[in-house]
């Protein structure tokens, strides 16, 4: 229940609001965040409050006559993000050499402050970049090789990373060695063993995924990078998908490179990313766009893109509000009861499986589910055509099934319409028009 005072101030906010956000009221969400630090209800409990999601779903402009479950690949950010970016995209246009350079710039140094509090590091290890991709290709392509020098990854990591290092393959001559995964793992200490199995003399550098986006398993990054730092190996960790998705510090990885996407999981303006690299691993680190050498050791000198506008890098302080404000704990829990809501339902059709773990452990948000007997591209294309449901197709050589990621302005109603449509595929079969002969 508001107070009167809360009343009294969301009633007078400014009518100007309503035209510049139809769909939010910055007054009402600022008024919800007040009431959400005196909750003192645990994570599970919250996570379960239809009443307490409906105002963040609030806060979103997203067109709800579709159902986009495809939030891994980008997710729409908060009105008041996208109302800060806007903002500060109209003031850097007023005179961009002044306001650009002279202003928005320098702002970005608190940014990086708050990103490194998140994150549990310095800020002198903090950049801001675009994406996880140009993070871990930084990395990738930053370290020194030579010819016949091995790097290990698994078959499950991103296939953007995996062709970085099968270029350097193509370029330097050195060698990528893939190992596949249990489908799901819900066993740390072999995750860890085989990493350890795959290392031979020549391995000088390991990628993992923090948690695989075509399945949504969390891996134990800090047993293999413990176990790697025994052996002189680097490990560059894929987090795309854990940065403000479920609880963690840089202390709970403990590792020297980590790449991550912001507007994902954190809700921050399209093209804002993070990497973390260690101090004492800066100097070593090849950016790929070259900075001056006074930089050797800063970690600015990742950032050396050249021309670029700020607005988005300082409108990530808005995402960053916004997620502490709901809690990482009670994000965590929502995020993995609307997987569960889904999850849980539909393993109770016989044909339904899931590629998924439901241990809190091992899994969140993302699940992958299939359909026995049935093409999972035809199931995404039957849910886009028939329901306007968005769901990602996966079809991997160890496993298929659809990528399902919800976010916390998905709604109950929403996953209730995915998961009809997905009984009645498995009760009926696709309809005659999505079946290809062959």
């Amino acid at each position: 229940m508001l107070s009167r005072r809360r009343f009294i101030r969301r009633a007078s906010a400014p009518v100007a609001a309503s035209f510049a956000a139809p769909f939010f009221n910055p007054s009402s969400i600022g008024d919800f965040f007040e009431m959400v630090a005196e909750d003192s209800r645990a994570p599970d409990t919250v996570a379960r409050d239809e009443s307490f999601w409906h105002e963040i779903q609030q806060a979103f402009t997203v067109d709800r006559s579709l159902v986009n479950l495809n939030n891994g690949g980008v997710s729409p950010a908060p009105a008041i993000v996208q109302q800060a970016m806007k903002a500060h995209l109209d003031y850097m246009n007023q005179a961009p050499v002044y306001t650009m350079w002279r202003i928005l710039q320098p702002q970005a140094e608190g940014v990086r402050q708050r990103l490194a509090r998140e994150f549990g590091s310095s800020a002198e290890e903090i950049a801001i970049t675009r994406n996880a991709s140009e993070g871990l290709q930084i990395c990738q392509n930053g370290i020194d090789f030579e010819p016949g020098d091995e790097v290990l990854t698994t078959t499950q990591d991103y296939g953007r990373m995996i062709n970085t290092f099968k270029q350097r393959e193509r370029r330097d001559g050195i060698v990528l060695k893939q190992f596949p995964l249990p489908i799901p793992a819900e066993d740390p200490d072999e995750i860890v063993r085989l990493f350890e199995e795959n290392i031979t003399p020549k391995t000088k550098a390991i990628l993992m995924c923090h948690i695989i986006n075509i399945t949504g398993q969390i891996l134990p990054v800090k047993g293999v990078v413990q176990m790697a730092r025994k052996r002189g190996i680097p490990v560059i960790v894929d987090g795309a998908h854990s940065f403000a998705h479920f609880e963690f510090k840089h202390e709970d990885l403990d590792c020297d490179y980590f790449a991550t996407s912001l507007h994902k999981w954190l809700l921050a303006p399209i093209g804002t990313g993070m990497l973390y690299v260690r101090k004492n691993k800066i100097k070593d680190l090849w950016p790929m766009q070259a900075g001056n050498a006074s930089q050797d050791e800063d970690i600015r000198k990742f950032e050396e893109i050249g021309t670029h506008p700020e607005a988005n890098q300082i409108a990530i302080s808005e995402a960053l509000t916004f997620h502490q404000g709901i809690g990482a704990a009670r994000k965590e829990a929502r995020l993995r009861y609307l997987r569960d809501y889904w999850a849980t339902r539909l393993l109770e059709n016989d044909r339904i499986y899931l590629n998924t773990s439901l241990k809190p452990d091992f899994s969140c948000c993302i699940g992958n589910v299939g359909i026995e007997g049935i093409d999972t591209s035809a199931v995404g294309n039957y849910m886009w055509n028939e329901h306007r449901i968005i769901i990602t197709p996966i079809k991997h050589p160890e496993f298929e099934g659809a990528r399902v990621t919800a976010n916390v302005y998905t709604t109950i109603e929403e996953l209730e319409r995915f998961c009809d449509a997905m009984e009645y595929l498995a009760d009926n079969g696709l309809p005659s028009k999505y079946i290809t002969e062959g």
